[in-house]
């Protein structure tokens, strides 16, 4: 597939996630992803009203579905996901719910490995279970653990071509990257780019960064969108 940018919008409240939302499209985003701070707060109604400003853009709701798969998947996708999120850490059971959930109502599963002690295993035992991309990622809270501890920071770069060669579906890395990184990723065999904190949120605050968002967001559309997939 093309590199895709997918923009996860990690706020608290509707108001900023729309208007962080519409530059992020104007500037060449491809997708949105209803993060999971912003699910927390806004729930359904949060998706509902992304879906309804954005009605043919691709939505992802990050939900980091760990049991209720079935039912979190189908209220989702009934307020307008395109696509889901569950967990590798959870039971197999319900990742077949979710995937179940996701033929059923027309939702494409992302797995996530987060966690995993085995990240290429864990991402290939998803694909085996019908999730139809990876998201191969190192923790926000895990990150700012051991970057506390002076130990050296994990990144999903470290694995990221080893998670690639192990599944056919596309992959996405997240967590900590740089916007360089970010950018190189399709040259590492993932398509699917996303920014979000650090790169465009202010990950303390959970609210949009500051500075000239659009530019630097139109740039890195660009320099992603001009790529192959390696």
């Amino acid at each position: 597939m093309k590199p895709i940018v997918q923009i996860s919008l990690d706020l608290t409240n509707i108001d900023e996630a729309l208007q962080t939302a519409e530059l992020a499209i104007r500037a060449g985003v491809d997708w949105l992803e209803a993060g999971t701070p912003l699910i927390l707060a806004e729930g359904l109604h949060g998706v509902r009203e992304l879906r309804r400003a954005f009605p043919g853009v691709p939505l992802v709701a990050d939900l980091k579905t760990m049991d209720g798969g079935y039912l979190e998947a189908e209220m989702m996708a009934k307020a307008g996901a395109t696509h889901v999120v569950v967990m590798a850490r959870a039971h197999a059971e319900t990742i077949k719910c979710v995937v179940k959930a996701g033929a059923d109502f027309g939702c494409q599963v992302m797995g996530d490995n987060m966690v995993c002690p085995d990240m290429v295993a864990g991402a290939k035992w998803l694909e085996d279970l019908g999730c139809d991309f990876i998201i191969h990622h190192i923790g926000y809270d895990e990150r700012r653990g051991i970057a506390a501890a002076g130990q050296p920071m994990p990144s999903p770069l470290d694995q990221l071509r080893a998670v690639v060669d192990a599944v056919k579906v596309p992959v996405q890395a997240v967590g900590g990257l740089s916007i360089e990184q970010a950018i190189a990723c399709p040259q590492h065999g993932a398509p699917l780019v996303v920014l979000g904190a650090p790169l465009t949120i202010d990950a303390d605050a959970f609210r949009t960064a500051d500075g000239d968002l659009e530019s630097s967001l139109r740039m890195i559309c660009e320099a992603v969108h001009a790529q192959s997939v390696q």
